[in-house]
């Protein structure tokens, strides 16, 4: 049964992917409105299932973390008490999640359901939001979004209630403190922006060049995942594989790890549009965005117009450092010497707080999209996820299987190893030969 607010309550998170998880579990963490008490984390099972170098990559922990598929999922929510759930997924699964958990649960007591978006979110925002419709709470994390949200909502006739301004849950660090003897540029990479081997050895190429052109400074490349490890969106062209045989600078680095501790030592921080923006600028580190392959909605850099960040390599090359608006700042949320973000959670903890002392009495979950409103499109997107029209788990869904054996085991690491492969070297391959 769910708690009341005053008690710490019990969270579980399904996340489809590593930065999903960061965003989740860190979110869980703040949008509790006491402290938090046990946090079950669920891996939802596919393409971009984390591994244990990219969860601990994170740094986003949790009392206990299991691998599920979407049925064994449901079980669980049916077997399990919780008082908040947050569903950090892709917008097809939670759509998907939420027309399950309301046939699971029935009209019985539930967790308070929230969900929203890992960062910038630069493509597909009706869509995307339209498959969120249904949680309690929606995210926004700035008030930007909050308003282009409640646009959507709104304009389709949806309810716009649940949509709530908060903040991105990893933003923080200590703020810069000016260039260091030894002066750091980073360039935080993308697994799908841009996505063509010209524009993204085009990048390599400019990097390479501006170390060499200023041997006295460190310059790092970060990246994302290793060779064979999939995240949010898939790589087809690592950057890995573009160094191969190539001479690299003495003072050119590949780096991994946690973005703040990369931060922690950078001086200029450039990239196409990661949300490693965000972090930098929110620390006021100097950040350039991009332009050099053009300001368009495909690179998501089209969400700085306006921020001051916008520049190129040529300029960086001539030693420009780019000023942010301090107005676009305040109003993507990241304006970190205003003090603004310690109270960027609380909203949300309200109206979490608010729905908890009804001690798990609440409506069922009410998604905009149904089979009166979507007839042509929920139906197929339910049974991607082995559901069906009503939320139910179609005949045949293993939803009571048993763990899988050491031998299934090995086989299914081998079918996702498979898998990556494929996308990141065959299929390059078979649309360079249709281009022929």
């Amino acid at each position: 049964m769910p708690a009341s607010a005053t008690k710490s309550p019990r969270i579980a998170v399904l996340a489809d992917s590593d930065t999903r998880w960061k965003w989740g579990a860190l979110t869980a963490r703040r949008i509790a409105p006491a402290a938090a008490g046990r946090l079950d984390g669920y891996l939802l099972r596919g393409r971009a299932t984390p591994t244990p170098r990219q969860l601990a990559e994170t740094g986003a922990a949790a009392d206990s973390l299991r691998e599920v598929t979407g049925a064994e999922f449901l079980r669980a929510m049916t077997e399990e008490s919780y008082d908040i759930l947050v569903l950090a997924l892709v917008g097809g699964g939670v759509q998907a999640m939420l027309h399950g958990l309301r046939h699971a649960w029935g009209g019985g007591r539930r967790p308070v359901v929230v969900t929203g978006y890992v960062g910038v979110v630069y493509e597909k925002l009706a869509d995307g939001l339209l498959l969120r419709h249904g949680a309690d709470l929606v995210l926004a994390n700035s008030a930007e979004d909050a308003d282009r949200f409640r646009a959507v909502y709104e304009g389709v006739g949806a309810d716009a209630g649940a949509v709530t301004e908060v903040a991105l849950p990893f933003l923080g660090g200590a703020a810069y403190a000016g260039e260091r003897a030894t002066r750091t540029v980073t360039f935080a990479a993308q697994p799908s922006v841009p996505e063509s081997r010209a524009d993204r050895t085009y990048l390599l190429d400019r990097l390479i060049g501006h170390a060499r052109r200023y041997p006295e400074r460190e310059v790092l490349l970060k990246l994302r995942s290793k060779p064979g490890e999939h995240t949010t969106h898939i790589e087809e062209l690592p950057y890995q594989k573009l160094v191969r045989g190539r001479e690299l600078p003495a003072n050119l680095r590949l780096v991994y790890g946690h973005m703040g501790e990369v931060l922690d030592r950078t001086d200029l921080l450039v990239t196409v549009s990661s949300t490693a923006a965000l972090e930098s600028l929110h620390r006021r580190i100097p950040t350039a965005v991009l332009t050099d392959l053009g300001v368009r909605e495909a690179l998501g850099n089209h969400h700085f117009l306006g921020s001051g960040c916008l520049t190129s390599w040529d300029r960086l090359d001539a030693g420009h450092r780019p000023e942010p608006d301090p107005g676009w700042l305040d109003r993507q949320g990241v304006a970190a010497g205003e003090g603004s973000y310690a109270t960027a959670f609380d909203a949300a903890r309200a109206r979490i707080a608010a729905l908890l002392d009804r001690s798990g009495v609440l409506l069922p979950l009410n998604p905009y999209y149904t089979a009166e409103t979507a007839p042509g499109y929920l139906p197929g997107l339910l049974a991607r996820h082995h559901l069906g029209p009503d939320g139910a788990p179609l005949p045949g869904t293993p939803a009571t299987r048993a763990e899988p054996g050491p031998v299934r085991q090995i086989v299914r690491r081998a079918a996702r190893g498979a898998y990556r492969h494929g996308v990141q070297r065959v299929a390059p391959v078979i649309r360079r030969m249709g281009e022929l």
